[in-house]
């Protein structure tokens, strides 16, 4: 009797299992690009119709940051869910380790039945072997060049490649697993060692916005750059923005080149859509969209990000779980969410139970929108990256304030903005008596965090 009652308690697991398989899970990560560079941002031109798709049927978080502005250490926050301070990865130090490693999203979800799959841009190092720890299937490619000479002697662009490879990847995703496809698009970056041809496009947006003039930056008087700090104004923010936007001739060149990347690789996205569909795969697909990084694009007199303005912390962030009723769809959420929060939503969707360590918090709340008490009124943001022309920093973005201390400067350069009366962060207050105990607790508190998470590391 008892025996036979486990029988039936399993029959009805199993059919419930059946009714309600574990959703698969794509996240598509874009290099370079702010938040306010699409359609559905408010964007006036610039052609992105899946990705305002995605945007419409699922949530918008248009209130989105990275906690380090730089590809290396954001992608290693990304996956681990931990701030660079945690993790310890950025260009130049040692790879994330092998403990980080094991609870990294691809890693947790490999443990509990998910098939993983990584194509594109992997940009972090790592202790051990990434087709060990993280994922099954595992194919990268490089931007330098973008165009790829294949065997028939044509050349396919980088975006165009990734694609293509996801979608074999999809094909052979067996039928009895859950899946989980990581592609990392090298666009929309630079392609730096080319000065010519900047942003090379893929064929698919060739000719767009040839008639459309360039929008000159907003913040773009010369007496914005005037007013940085000296080792703002000599750092590679500067250098590069001779690279790029100095000249109104390379300018609208180089821009305009960059829009074509955006809108190739949402070309590109529609075209994994449609493998979606084809596959069977397209009603179970919660799919993430983000980038590792903010971007100037000649703001402040500016190039590059890495620094601890909007331009460069501010992201898109878009999650869409085709599982939603009508009701849930098309929110706009305006609450502040990190790029550590990926890592622990994804766990979430899957049903896997996430690590402590993990710095971040699932928005899984809000996709459901279900009450969520205390969520975050600031973050921790900092630069740690060794580079003579990349001066170090640490920080608080808050609801109301920025402030950053750039530590390694003698003496120590702090910076302090009031959103509330400048949200555009051109005065400093932090040499205003008035604001001298804003100043003193929001330095206190930068020192605090920065000491738990460094003292979180491995």
């Amino acid at each position: 009797m008892t025996a036979a009652w486990f029988l039936l308690a399993s029959m009805m697991l199993a059919t419930d299992g059946a009714a309600e398989p574990r959703p698969n899970l794509v996240v598509l990560l874009v290099d370079d690009q702010r938040n306010d560079q699409l359609g559905c941002a408010g964007h006036p031109f610039v052609q992105t119709p899946h990705i305002d798709r995605l945007a419409r049927r699922g949530v918008h978080f248009r209130n989105a940051f990275v906690t380090t502005s730089i590809c290396a250490a954001s992608r290693a926050s990304i996956f681990t869910g931990l701030t660079e301070r945690t993790h310890g990865y950025t260009f130049g130090q040692p790879p994330v380790g092998a403990g980080d490693v094991r609870e990294s999203y691809p890693a947790e979800l490999r443990r509990a039945g998910y098939r993983t799959m990584f194509i594109g841009k992997f940009g972090v190092s790592i202790e051990g072997d990434p087709r060990q720890t993280m994922f099954d299937d595992f194919r990268t490619i490089g931007r330098n060049p973008y165009f790829r000479p294949q065997a028939d002697g044509s050349t396919r662009h980088e975006t165009d490649l990734a694609i293509d490879w996801a979608l074999e990847s999809l094909a052979e995703a067996p039928d009895d697993r859950p899946f989980c496809l990581s592609i990392s698009f090298n666009a929309v970056h630079a392609e730096d060692s080319d000065k010519v041809d900047h942003y090379p496009w893929p064929p698919g947006a060739d000719g767009l916005y040839e008639d459309v003039p360039m929008p000159l930056p907003r913040l773009r008087d010369p007496a914005i750059f005037v007013a940085q700090p000296t080792f703002l104004k000599e750092s590679l923010n500067r250098q590069r923005y001779f690279w790029r936007w100095d000249t109104p001739e390379k300018y609208e060149r180089n821009l305009r080149a960059y829009y074509r990347m955006i809108t190739g690789v949402d070309q590109a996205i529609g075209r994994l859509l449609d493998g979606l569909e084809r596959e069977g795969h397209a009603e179970n697909t919660v799919i993430v969209y983000l980038a590792d990084n903010g971007y100037y694009m000649g703001e402040r007199g500016f190039a590059g990000k890495w620094s601890h303005y909007e331009e460069a912390l501010r992201i898109p962030l878009i999650v869409f779980d085709p599982r939603a009723p009508q009701e849930r769809r098309g929110q706009v959420r305006d609450e502040m969410v990190l790029n550590l929060d990926v890592a622990p939503t994804l766990l979430e969707l899957a049903g896997v139970p996430r690590p402590v360590r993990y710095q971040g918090r699932s928005l899984v709340p809000w996709l459901e929108r279900r009450d969520v008490e205390g969520w975050r009124v600031e973050t921790f943001c900092e630069h740690r990256m060794d580079h003579a022309a990349l001066p170090k920093w640490e920080g608080i973005r808050g609801e109301r304030y920025v402030y950053a201390c750039y530590d390694e400067q003698e003496p120590p350069v702090e910076l302090l903005y009031d959103l509330e009366s400048d949200p555009d962060q051109l005065v400093n207050l932090a040499g205003n008596d008035d604001y001298a105990e804003t100043l003193t607790s929001l330095r206190e508190r930068t020192r605090r965090l920065a000491s738990r998470y460094e003292s979180a590391r491995r």
